[in-house]
């Protein structure tokens, strides 16, 4: 049996605006996904997909030969699965011609509607067991900025950012004192990617203007010292897009009497959000129906 792991992501800053090639902070997170392959002699592939609590959520049979659909729990995922595949041959054309049937489990190690990243693993993963560029699959199958293909293989903070189509990735020290003061809050809701950017991909505005805006505040949030220069430059980012793509901010939407400072995390509206504050403070959260929470040190890597 072969394994395969990849870490999961958050995005602190440069949502939206890395499409476009603003540097965005990310991190991988301590989440992530497996994906181990058995050699079988069915001639199919036979796949499983497991929960975070080892319950299937997802099984598929598919024709070795060609990736057809032989039976399935769920012809949707099925159909996006089967495109993957295909498009892993492409890049690799060799890719399983010496096998005769596998047998591959997929795992998660969080909720699969956290969105910390079940697409952007399966694709990393996908990669190593093909030896295909998880960035050209990314392209050729999800889309996105490839910032959390990066966190997939990275154990360490970084700074990303796409220049001319190409994926530059530059680790950084980024562990803030205040940390403890730091807390990352499940909206109860996944927010569709897909969705996010293409809405954002229709807005007539300045990108220029936006990626110099949005690399000042990342430089700036990597280098802030004390958790009053932290705040500042994540309520500077919030309200930066929150005119830019004319939506409230979520602390406006949702939490306008919170007396710490509130950020979303990629796509706004769902998955997660940071929040500062102590953790008597989470009570706030918890009291309107927002239970996960998880201190920065329980998924930051």
């Amino acid at each position: 049996m072969t394994e395969f792991y990849s870490n999961g992501k958050l995005l602190l800053t440069g949502e939206y605006a890395i499409l476009d090639g603003a540097n965005g902070l990310a991190i991988p997170t301590k989440f992530g996904q497996y994906l181990s392959v058995k050699n079988a002699t069915t001639g199919q592939i036979n796949w499983q997909s497991l929960t975070d609590k080892n319950i299937p959520w997802f099984t598929v049979d598919l024709s070795l030969k060609d990736f057809s659909l032989l039976a399935t729990s769920d012809v949707q995922f099925a159909e996006r699965l089967i495109s993957i595949l295909r498009e892993t041959k492409a890049l690799n054309p060799s890719f399983l011609d010496a096998c005769n049937g596998v047998y591959v489990d997929t795992k998660l190690t969080f909720p699969k509607d956290w969105g910390l990243g079940s697409s952007s693993t399966l694709i990393n993963n996908i990669s190593q067991w093909a030896q295909v560029d998880p960035y050209k699959l990314l392209e050729a199958t999800f889309g996105g900025s490839g910032y959390d293909i990066a966190c997939a293989q990275n154990d360490t903070p970084i700074v990303y950012h796409k220049i001319g189509g190409n994926p530059k990735v530059e680790k950084v020290n980024f562990d803030p004192v205040f940390k403890n003061r730091l807390f990352f809050i499940y909206l109860n809701k996944k927010q569709n990617s897909r969705d996010a950017i293409k809405a954002y991909r229709q807005l007539n505005i300045d990108k220029n203007e936006l990626i110099t805006q949005i690399n000042g505040l990342t430089t700036q949030l990597i280098a802030a010292k004390d958790l009053g220069k932290f705040e500042t430059v994540i309520n500077r980012h919030e309200h930066l897009l929150s005119k830019t793509l004319k939506v409230e901010t979520i602390k406006n939407q949702l939490f306008p009497d919170y007396q710490g400072c509130i950020k979303s995390l990629g796509a706004w509206g769902g998955d997660f959000i940071l929040a500062t504050g102590t953790m008597d403070d989470m009570q706030y959260f918890r009291q309107k129906g927002y239970d996960t929470i998880l201190p920065y040190s329980s998924m930051v890597l």
